[in-house]
């Protein structure tokens, strides 16, 4: 039987950050989105997505440019945090759809910056049972001692690295290749439906 229940989002962020410790009075904020839908069982991604975000409590540094590419001009384009929750709610099915990242990052800062900003957070609860940590799951897949950041992991899988690394939008999609890949290998859990 098909089930919608089958598409899983990986998702991969871009916050704003520092070399070093943040300005005074300045957090952390996403500023990308960048999401790959994939069939699990169709083993194939089906779309990729990108939300830009706009930082209310900090800015885009030049160190921030250096690593994503991310300019504040851009930033300054993108939704607000909380309309991007609303689309990935709305657009994504987040409160359903199970969910991945390379991590436990991506899922920390959705949780800091929702409670921060006073913003439901997207994604179904509870969440051990819809966010999979896909760097966990590769290393045990591999039986690594180290868990492998995502270039490392696609190198060890014989993957490309598609795009620019630190670009929320093709770091998703690479990651989507390595859920894929262990798939593949019978070594992805398969989630339980929360509908």
């Amino acid at each position: 039987m098909h089930h919608k229940s089958a598409l899983l989002n990986v998702i991969d962020v871009e916050a704003t950050c520092w070399n070093g410790q943040p300005p005074p009075g300045s957090l952390n904020e996403i500023i990308e989105i960048g999401l790959t839908v994939v069939d699990v069982s169709a083993r194939r991604r089906v779309s990729r997505h990108r939300i830009l975000v706009r930082p209310a409590r900090s800015t885009v540094s030049d160190f921030c440019t250096e690593l994503t590419g991310l300019t504040q001009a851009e930033a300054d384009q993108g939704v607000t945090f909380a309309e991007a929750c609303r689309m990935l709610a709305d657009e994504y099915e987040a409160g359903v759809r199970p969910w991945a990242s390379w991590g436990e990052y991506d899922r920390r800062q959705f949780a800091r910056q929702c409670q921060a900003d006073g913003v439901p957070y997207p994604f179904g609860y509870p969440t051990e049972h819809t966010h999979t940590n896909a760097k966990a799951v590769f290393t045990d897949a591999h039986g690594l001692r180290k868990r492998p950041g995502m270039a490392y992991a696609l190198r060890i899988a014989g993957l490309p690295l598609e795009g620019r690394h630190h670009r929320g939008e093709d770091d998703a999609w690479n990651i989507a290749a390595l859920v894929l890949d262990l798939a593949a290998r019978e070594a992805w859990p398969t989630t339980v439906p929360l509908s």
